[in-house]
């Protein structure tokens, strides 16, 4: 098997694609995606949408990219044909769709699945599910798991919902396995210290989900540095300098909304390892627009309208990997 930097390198991406929705009328559209309605997402600014989109994903060129913003399995499948039309082919595929929720959380990839299972947070559709897959790599066992938390329109409360069921399964897998966590966990790397400003997100007296709950909060070394602590995760954002630490602009703040999470056995050089100062944004020119990130555009009428320009709000986010 060749991956993408040759037999021995694995490159994994995230990227939350913003709504793509499909052209099917399924009555859980936002309003500015109800198809063929007042806002034109029509089959023309549907198609702009996957080509943009599609560009981003070729010129990443990971082996595998967890994606979040899917509506539906069929949006899924169309990306995948305008991907395989434009050069790159993903043979793999899954979307978390057991619950009917707006969007959802999918993957894309070479390397053939062991298995796919949906991680149901709560029972009800007010949280999505989370992917997990596992992957067998020249004989080594390798766990993702595909999130998109609650966004910051709530309070931490709901995140931590999500970060207990997740860790509940990684339990059940055992913290000694290679296990990546990755997606848009609407959380910082060091939330825990930027959330105390926010006072209506620290409704949990100051714990939050992605340092506290997954245990990221005393692992804050490079990778090269670190002295690995049992049942911890680490978050690669440590492992690049400080000005690169970002997926989201915010009112002219950058923000770390996305985030990469690995166990600790993949910061040894056995077996599946971690490439030390591999953690990366996407940030080519062209995904931005003067100072901000050069988002699909809607036009701020009273009816908004798509204009067929732009790509994401966020920027990918990439690790490498050695297969040793």
């Amino acid at each position: 098997m060749t991956l993408a930097y040759g037999e021995t390198t694995l490159k994994i991406a995230s990227y939350n694609i913003e709504n793509l929705f499909d052209l099917k009328k399924s009555g859980n559209e936002y309003k500015e995606y109800v198809p063929n309605g007042p806002s034109n997402w029509n089959q023309k600014n549907y198609k702009i949408k996957l080509h943009n989109s599609a560009k981003v994903i070729k010129d990443i060129n990971a082996d595998i990219v967890a994606l979040q913003e899917i509506e539906s399995l069929q949006a899924l499948k169309d990306l995948r044909t305008t991907l395989k039309q434009s050069g790159i082919y993903y043979r793999y595929y899954k979307i978390a769709n057991r619950k009917n929720t707006t969007i959802k959380v999918a993957i894309l990839s070479k390397i053939p699945f062991v298995y796919t299972k949906e991680i149901s947070v709560t029972s009800t559709n007010r949280y999505r599910n989370i992917l997990e897959a596992k992957f067998k790599i020249d004989g080594e066992s390798l766990y993702l798991f595909v999130n998109h938390w609650k966004s910051k329109a709530g309070p931490e409360s709901k995140r931590i919902v999500s970060a207990k069921a997740l860790t509940k399964r990684v339990e059940k897998i055992g913290f000694d396995k290679n296990i990546i966590l990755l997606g848009d966990f609407n959380s910082d790397y060091e939330e825990y210290i930027k959330f105390k400003r926010q006072r209506r997100h620290n409704d949990t007296y100051g714990k939050t989900g992605i340092n506290h709950i997954l245990k990221t909060i005393n692992q804050k070394d490079k990778a090269s540095r670190l002295k690995p602590i049992k049942n911890n995760f680490y978050n690669l954002w440590y492992d690049t300098d400080l000005d690169n630490r970002y997926s989201y602009i915010f009112r002219g703040k950058k923000e770390s909304l996305d985030n990469i999470l690995i166990s600790q056995s993949l910061l040894n050089k056995h077996g599946v390892s971690y490439i030390h100062d591999s953690i990366r944004n996407f940030d080519k020119k062209y995904l931005f627009k003067k100072k901000s990130i050069y988002r699909w555009q809607l036009s701020h009428a009273r009816v908004r309208k798509h204009k067929g320009k732009g790509y994401s709000d966020h920027l990918a986010v990439i690790a490498k990997f050695k297969i040793n």
